[in-house]
This record gives C-alpha cells, structure tokens and sequence, in this order.
C-alpha cells in the first residue's frame, strides 16, 4: 500500500510516478513535441529516466505528498503519459503540468488526467492556486489549460533558459 493517493477517472488510473515508469519517462521525455516545448532532459537510456525519478520526481513526491502521475488506461494498462504538480523553480506557487505519448493525444486523456488532479490539487491537497506554463507556439497546451479554466495573466522565464514562457493560474473557488 503506497503512502500516496492515487486517482481515478471512468478512463484512467492516475498514480505517483516511480522508478517502474522509467520507460515511460524515457519514451516521453524523449518524444519530439516534449523536447521542442519543453525541452531536452538528456535522458537517453532507462537508466537515465531511472535517475530522473529518483532525484527530480521522488524528493518531491516524499516532501510535499504529490509530484509526477503516471497516467495509466483502465481497460488496458497501458501507460500512456504523465501529469503532475510541480513544485518547479522559477515559478511562484505550484505547476500544472502534463505530456501524453504521441499515439494518445487528442482522445482527451490529458484533459481528464489534469482535470482530476487539479480537483485533487484544491480538495485534497488544500492547494489554494495553480499556476501552469507553457511555449508561446504551443497552441495545443494553451487550449488544454483554457478548458480547464485557467487564465492567462503575463509571461515568465525559467532559470537558465531564454525562452518567454506564457503563465497561466486558477484560483480555488470555495
């Protein structure tokens, strides 16, 4: 029995990232969209999402009770991306984050994902806003986080990193 929650939707089983993600991790971090917006973690083996985990995901994850979720489809297991609340330099308060395998964007499974750990963000885990960042070319991202209902407020840029990021936030509402 794990200390942290996992989630679940009518589609999808959403549950702390750990090592046994590593392939995930690995596949996704390396598809070309995640490294073009979000850029190139240098994870080039299982060994090195094995890493990954370990020194940017769990220290998180044990500190603050949430971190990185591995989504997982219900009818067949299978691990088709991650969403998460991240906890992320360069950005005042907690980020909403998410990337789908390529092969499973546009069914709505990061909608669904993100919209049940934004619920859980704000119920759970008394978060009381989330912000949430995003490259200015990526229009689908941008789209995602309007659904869901956050609102652009300015920009914002990570340390160490040139790129103007668009900063979106939500607000709990009571």
């Amino acid at each position: 029995m794990s200390l942290y929650r996992t989630f679940k939707t009518d589609r999808l089983i959403i549950r702390p990232t750990s090592e046994k993600d590593a392939e995930l991790i690995y596949q996704l971090l390396n598809t070309p969209k995640f490294i073009k917006f979000v850029g190139d973690r240098k994870i080039n083996s299982i060994k090195d999402a094995e890493k990954y985990i370990q020194i940017k995901i769990l220290p998180q994850l044990k500190t603050l009770g949430y971190s990185s979720y591995s989504i997982i489809t219900k009818a067949d297991g299978l691990k088709i991306g991650i969403c998460g609340l991240y906890n992320r330099d360069g950005v005042d308060g907690i980020d909403i984050g998410f990337g789908l395998l390529p092969q499973y964007e546009g069914l709505g499974y990061a909608y669904e994902s993100v919209h049940r750990l934004m619920r859980a963000a704000f119920e759970e885990f008394k978060i009381k806003e989330i912000k949430a960042i995003t490259a200015k070319e990526n229009i689908s991202s941008q789209r995602l986080l309007e659904k869901l209902g956050l609102e652009i407020t300015g920009t914002t840029q990570l340390p160490n990193d040139p790129e103007e990021l668009l900063l979106y936030k939500i607000e709990h509402k009571n």
